[in-house]
């Protein structure tokens, strides 16, 4: 926050702490260096304290992003625009009373250049391709601007006495809008042996819910079934085609959902371009289409996607003339280009024959929620000349609006393409803070090459070293990608040789901080392990560092806590120091006491406070860091015959620390709860023998009649017994009157995280505050076990309910304080 002025002659107030943190740190820290910078993050919030940066990566698509961040704004700071409608006296801030003048500062000038040329090419190219992109009439007779086409893929049915074109649906429903929901409904018309689509706001007439799955696809004429394997056969041989289903159009504060249109149909049938990306797609695991006929990155979108995106590219190099026409500022119309070129870029991911509409949000969603391309059966079309999601007006906006919120120091930093195993380290003596490859879970290159055959078309003579190349480099890239021989030693060796460098030339003064979210675990005999971790621990114990302190931070977002999805919320900050040349020895023996030792005191730091509050699916990477700092302080831990404990070992024990750790907590659990654990694991939810029930009963020293006392949590009938499922602990069914078990408040906590009309942080809040033990530490730590219970059997939808209520119990613990103080206050 700025520092205030002084007031009417009074002395002016001391400056605010965090402006004399910033002030020192620009003064004497020294430079920040991330060899693999990526999006450039860790380089931008090293500028934003006002410290050197310099970053650095192989990738040129990732280089442009830093230097985009970091690099070209700090160029033109402080800078009026250049447009003919600009106000060169200054910018308006604020709305009516309350707007101000003020000098253009920060990247404001540059921003409102990006939005005043992005404007200008979406009216010319309304001019040139708006034809592409009529409006259609709502049932009121209405113009409306159409926001998305919605199409599914075709293939022939194998069934000769039907021969239809298969739709291929992963859903009949268009919007899950409360009050608001409309489904496509499929009609056979046996003239023309062919299926067209309704819409309308029931789902009448229709008795399925999609017709393609993981398996394969169901003839919704015929009911033939057909594998993946034929669906593949008929795309490569050119079979693959699409039908419209529905267009969504914008409405007043709301979606219009109307049926295919024969005009819009054709409409979306224009001619190739004549330019487009004429680039392969590399054979990689992470494009899915590549299965399916697709050999080219054009080839991901249909031939008016590729006409508004080639349009749109040619008016970039358009804009260039006209600001040098209007400046001569070559650099500063470089940087306009650049900028353009992200928006379009940004565009072009949610433009393609592979983005899905999201029925709950009513938006057509980006390719990569994950880091793959893969096949979409059912695709959403956006109207890039619209406002909406996907437009191209909304991807400048998004660009300005960075731009605007960047913050300048005096300090210059620097954005380089380099070789992370032979980079020349700038600076004397760096600070070394780095988010490096991990392992085989992302394919930077390939998948970068989707951005990098449109940014050449308009960036290669602004950054002719950047775009020289016709793809991403790839034969250097530091993965364990399939396309390697040998790919685990040669990441590990790749990786060795990087930390070596780095442990070379980075400070002793500081430690060098190494970001890793790499989420995967192996069973194998003896325990569970990791390969990402083995192979990236290796290395930097082979370098010569070790482990002095790990620091969970939530660095992911947590909107993908809310999906179908067992991700990462944290990365885990691995702080490393040079180990000393003289470091001890230790047998294996000694290891094991010091974990056993050691670690319980480092997990009861990790489970407990909203600080350091680790959720389960995060757990088992957090917990590497401490175990694996008792193992790293030592230059060698050897076997009882002088063999060395490799760290796959290390990493074994470690995880069976951790286990071990959770059995204890398991025991300060209630018997009654412990015996619903005992069931989970031996027959889950399902229907078991009543003879179970007794002999775990008998186990846990509880009355034989437990099924009896024990009603709200199990059922007993015709001599077998089963859990209530998480269903039955709906908020309308009373709690017990006895002290309530950890189970049944876990389960009520779950169901507000579970069910559609759970009121998640709040409801499971008002369980907490309920519960007569209160006891919520009991919750969280049998939640913990389910996780991982589920999450060893591969279900991540039952798993993720249980990481959830974990990962939000602090905030649960606070809100339910607050409750019972406001229920204290009411009663006095």
């Amino acid at each position: 926050k700025p520092d205030l002025p002084s007031v009417g002659g009074a002395p002016p107030p001391p400056p605010r702490l965090n402006n004399l943190i910033v002030q020192y740190l620009a003064e004497h820290a020294p430079t920040i260096y991330d060899p693999f910078c990526g999006g450039g993050s860790i380089p931008l919030e090293t500028q934003r304290l006002g410290m050197k940066a310099v970053g650095s990566d192989l990738n040129p698509v990732a280089v442009l992003i830093t230097k985009a961040l970091i690099e070209i704004p700090p160029k033109f700071a402080n800078k009026p625009p250049v447009n003919p409608d600009a106000d060169p006296m200054g910018m308006t801030v604020g709305k009516g009373r309350k707007s101000q003048k003020l000098p253009w500062r920060g990247a404001a000038g540059l921003a409102a250049d990006i939005r005043y040329y992005g404007k200008w090419m979406r009216e010319e190219a309304f001019k040139r391709i708006g034809h592409l992109y009529p409006t259609i009439k709502d049932e009121d007779g209405i113009d409306r601007t159409v926001i998305a086409w919605l199409w599914s893929r075709t293939i022939p049915c194998s069934n000769p006495a039907c021969g239809i074109n298969m739709p291929l649906m992963t859903t009949f429903q268009l919007s899950k809008k409360k009050g608001y929901e409309h489904w496509t409904i499929p009609s056979f018309h046996q003239s023309s042996n062919s299926i067209s689509f309704k819409v309308q706001n029931n789902n009448y007439g229709i008795s399925i819910d999609r017709t393609v799955d993981s398996r394969g696809v169901t003839c919704i004429r015929c009911n033939t079934f057909v594998p993946l394997s034929y669906v593949r056969e008929q795309a490569q041989s050119g079979n693959m085609n699409k039908q419209m289903t529905g267009i969504v159009a914008a409405g007043d504060r709301k979606r219009i959902y109307l049926s295919p249109d024969y005009g819009h149909d054709m409409a979306s049938q224009c001619p190739e371009p004549d330019w487009h990306p004429w680039q392969g797609i590399t054979k990689t695991p992470t494009v899915s289409a590549l299965n399916y006929g697709v050999s080219h990155w054009y080839e991901l979108f249909s031939n008016r996607q590729l006409t508004a995106l080639t349009t749109f590219s040619d008016m970039i190099n358009e804009v260039h003339q006209h600001i040098l026409n209007e400046t001569s500022d070559r650099e500063y119309a470089d940087a306009v280009s650049t900028y353009l070129t992200f928006a379009n870029s940004k565009s072009s991911s949610r433009n393609s024959k592979f983005n899905l509409w999201d029925n709950t949000k009513e938006i057509v969603t980006g390719m990569f929620g994950r880091q793959v391309i893969p096949i979409i059966w059912d695709f959403a079309e956006a109207n890039p000349l619209s406002s909406s999601n996907g437009s191209l007006k909304v991807s400048v906006d998004g660009v300005a609006r960075v731009l605007e919120k960047l913050t300048f120091s005096s300090n210059v930093a620097v954005a380089l393409q380099t070789d992370a195993t032979s980079a020349k380290h700038s600076g004397k003596g760096p600070v070394i803070i780095t988010d490096p490859p991990y392992y085989d879970n992302i394919h930077y290159a390939d998948l970068s090459d989707f951005f990098y055959v449109w940014h050449r078309h308009t960036l290669r003579d602004i950054y002719p070293d950047l775009y020289a190349s016709i793809l991403t480099p790839k034969s250097e890239e530091m993965i364990a990608a399939p396309r390697f021989d040998n790919a685990k030693e040669r990441f590990e060796e790749l990786m060795s040789n990087t930390l070596s460098l780095i442990r070379e030339h980075c400070t002793d003064d500081y430690p060098s901080s190494i970001f890793y979210a790499y989420k995967q675990q192996e069973e194998e005999r003896g325990g569970r392990t990791s390969t990402g971790w083995e192979t990236m621990l290796n290395a930097l114990i082979t370098s010569g560092f070790q482990i002095v302190g790990t620091w969970p931070m939530r660095t992911e977002l947590t909107v993908a806590l809310k999906k179908s999805r067992n991700v990462l919320a944290t990365s885990v900050v691995i702080v490393c120091r040079p180990r000393p040349e003289d470091a001890p020895i230790a047998t294996r023996s000694q290891f094991l006491s010091k974990l056993k030792q050691e670690l319980p005191d480092a997990l009861d730091k990790l489970t407990g406070g909203a600080r350091a509050h680790i959720a389960p699916v995060d757990m088992p990477q957090a917990a590497i860091g401490p175990g694996m700092g008792i193992y790293s302080r030592y230059s060698q831990v050897i076997r009882n015959n002088g063999q060395p404990v490799p760290v796959r070992e290390a990493l074994i024990e470690i995880n069976d620390a951790v286990a071990a750790y959770f059995d204890v907590q398991q025991g300060n659990l209630d018997n009654e709860t412990r015996l619903c654990l005992d069931w989970v694991t031996q027959h889950g939810f399902d229907k078991g023998p009543y003879g179970d029930v007794q002999n775990m009963a008998r186990a846990r020293n509880l009355a034989m009649n437990i099924v009896n006392d024990m009603q709200h949590l199990m059922t007993a009938q015709g001599g077998t017994a089963q859990l209530n499922p998480i269903q039955y602990f709906n908020p309308d069914l009373k709690s017990s009157s006895r002290e309530t078990t950890a189970w049944e408040g876990c389960m009520r906590m779950a169901w507000h995280f579970s069910q559609e009309d759970g009121k998640r942080i709040p409801g499971a809040a008002e369980v907490a505050a309920n519960m007569l033990n209160g006891n919520t530490d009991n919750v969280e730590t049998l939640a913990r076990i389910l996780y991982d219970h589920y999450d060893r059997k591969n279900q991540p939808g039952n798993a993720l309910i249980y990481n959830t209520l974990v990962h939000n119990m602090p905030e649960i613990r606070q809100t339910a304080a607050e409750m019972q103080r406001a229920n204290q206050t009411a009663i006095i």
